[in-house]
């Protein structure tokens, strides 16, 4: 009889920091205005994170090879066109969109930078080099051991 080995999701322990980010830059502004802050190089993926078929967030991402750090900078909307829906009356032509969260508890934050490192105090010194940028209206770490929606960032 043939042995089944299961991995639960709590034994699983992936080491990474978490920052949330609220801005009304575009995707590809807010990378380029954290390249230049942080020093990173964050780069577009050639594949987004797709939760479903219609759902997919882009990534940007850069391996620190000297720091031995992995960073991701994720999207958390997603805004799609809804073909199901079909409105009848005075705006029966118009096209209407869906918004998707790729954390749902924090409905409100643009961006998510995810760092994976073991360093400890890490995120203070990188959320008060965020704040310095101009267009970022504010930033602060979270705990991802409190997000119900943890799943979707691990990849």
């Amino acid at each position: 009889m043939a042995t089944t080995h299961k991995i639960f999701e709590d034994f699983y322990e992936d080491a990474f920091v978490l920052i949330a980010l609220h801005s009304s830059l575009e995707d590809y502004a807010m990378v380029y205005a954290l390249n230049r802050c942080l020093k990173s190089n964050l780069k577009r993926t050639r594949e987004d994170l797709d939760l479903s078929q219609q759902i997919s967030f882009p990534v940007f991402e850069w391996r620190d090879v000297i720091h031995d750090r992995y960073w991701t900078l994720l999207n958390n909307n997603c805004i799609k066109e809804d073909d199901t829906s079909i409105e009848q009356g005075l705006f029966g032509e118009e096209l209407t969109y869906t918004n998707h969260k790729l954390v749902p508890e924090y409905k409100d934050v643009d961006y998510f930078l995810k760092v994976e490192q073991d360093e400890d105090n890490f995120e203070e010194q990188v959320v008060k080099l965020i704040l310095t940028l101009p267009n970022v209206v504010t930033a602060y770490a979270i705990d991802a051991d409190q997000l119900k929606s943890k799943s979707n960032l691990i990849f």
